[in-house]
């Protein structure tokens, strides 16, 4: 069932989207060659419980970290732990906050000093088919028209989408319906209302869509190897237009 929100719940939900946009903006500065992602989970938690908020994935079906962070082929869903950043990595942080009972869900993916120009390509095609999609996040649209707008932006750069994991409802619950598939058709699925309130996430890489899990049952990796990005607002479904609950992350966009 689609939970929509009403203006007083979609701001609950933006004051959590701050706080989480926030944690990815201040853990990105501690993002260098050496540091440990478990280091790095350390900064996030404890820049989270400084602003009054709950890391929403730890605890979260058994995941055992604050947030996930996941380098190079894994698309997502990594545990932080002991592995050390290396010069040249792409490095996603995928951020979920709890604050006073309702959750926001961002994501982001860092280039680690010099990166290739391939990686650096996939960023900025990732970035713009979550722009993309966000632009469809219209009244009376359906969610084919965001799926199919990320589809299109990814698969003219050459690149493919991740068709095994989607984006999804949130606010209420860290994982809400709708989910939102990032490839589709134009006109097909649940049609858009003001007051739902979607984490939209173009995951790609620059190889195939095939997917492996790793037997820790959480990080989940390119079957091929290649590099993948990962990019993730929380958005709201407004008369206006498309809200972003994230704000500070979309400032990194820039």
């Amino acid at each position: 069932m689609i939970v929509r929100k009403s203006e007083r719940e979609i701001d609950m939900i933006a004051a959590a989207g701050r706080v989480a946009a926030d944690t990815i903006a201040h853990v990105g500065c501690y993002i260098e060659p050496g540091v440990t992602t478990d280091e790095l989970d350390r900064i996030a938690e404890e820049f989270i419980r400084s602003q009054g908020g709950i890391p929403t994935s730890k605890g979260y079906r058994g995941f055992p970290k604050a947030i996930c962070i996941s380098p190079n082929d894994m698309i997502v869903h990594g545990i932080p732990g002991d592995y050390r950043v290396q010069d040249g990595d792409l490095l996603t942080l995928d951020v979920g906050v709890t604050l006073d009972g309702y959750v926001a869900d961002t994501a982001y993916t860092f280039a680690v000093g010099e990166v290739s120009a391939e990686a650096e390509r996939l960023l900025e095609v990732g970035q713009a088919a979550l722009a993309a999609g966000i632009e469809q996040a219209q009244v009376e649209n359906r969610i084919g028209d965001v799926s199919a707008a990320i589809q299109r932006v990814v698969e003219e750069a050459g690149f493919a989408v991740v068709r095994a994991l989607v984006g999804h409802g949130v606010g209420r619950a860290y994982h809400e319906d709708p989910q939102i598939p990032n490839y589709g058709t134009p006109g097909r699925g649940a049609r858009l209302s003001s007051g739902m309130t979607l984490a939209i996430e173009p995951m790609i890489t620059a190889g195939g869509v095939d997917i492996l899990v790793d037997d820790d049952q959480w990080s989940v990796y390119t079957a091929d190897g290649s590099l993948s990005s990962h990019f993730e607002h929380t958005v709201a479904v407004t008369e206006a237009g498309p809200r972003i609950l994230t704000p500070a992350g979309a400032a990194l966009l820039q």
